[in-house]
């Protein structure tokens, strides 16, 4: 089998996507939830390569669903653990961030600025989909209803999205 690289993942996620959600919806009898974990695979399989180019996915398929099934399972439990899981945004500042280490925010910040540039690289609409769903965290249900838009344009537009970052983020490399 071929190993998967920035290249093809959205081939990836076009071929893949519905039968994804559709697993997911069936595992947690929530459409909405279904979505969002599908999303978030795609995203963990392009961190994946992103951070360990030199080892290739070599089944892409089985490594979706592994994946899906374990945010899935991880989901489950955090909801078992937290039913409610709200944090008061008064207690923020008092949460340690064990993230102060100079070189991970420096690379951190690079990073952030080569999404950011790409982001400039996409169409408003895509853009505005981007922003709703991965930076305001709204479901596509929410972000489709805002837009004036079915769920599946806004998941067309996401999959562009993070296409472009990708390839861009690629280039950088």
């Amino acid at each position: 089998m071929k190993a998967t690289s920035t290249l093809n993942l959205v081939d990836l996620f076009q071929r893949h996507r519905r039968e994804l959600h559709i697993f997911l919806t069936r595992k947690l009898r929530d459409r909405e939830t279904a979505a969002d974990l599908t999303q978030e695979t795609f995203v963990r399989m392009t961190e994946q390569l992103q951070q360990r180019p030199e080892r290739p996915i070599t089944h892409s398929r089985s490594y979706l669903y592994r994946t899906a099934s374990n945010l899935a399972v991880d989901h489950v439990r955090r909801q078992q653990r937290n039913p409610n899981d709200v944090c008061d945004p008064n207690d923020l500042p008092e949460i340690p961030d064990d993230l102060q280490v100079p070189e991970r925010m420096i690379g951190g910040r690079q990073q952030l600025d080569r999404v950011a540039e790409a982001m400039t690289r996409l169409p408003p609409m895509t853009r505005e989909v981007f922003h709703l769903t991965r930076v305001q965290g709204l479901k596509y249900r929410e972000a489709a209803r805002q837009l004036g838009v079915s769920e599946s344009t806004v998941q067309k537009h996401l999959t562009a999205a993070l296409g472009t970052v990708m390839h861009h983020l690629g280039e950088e490399r």
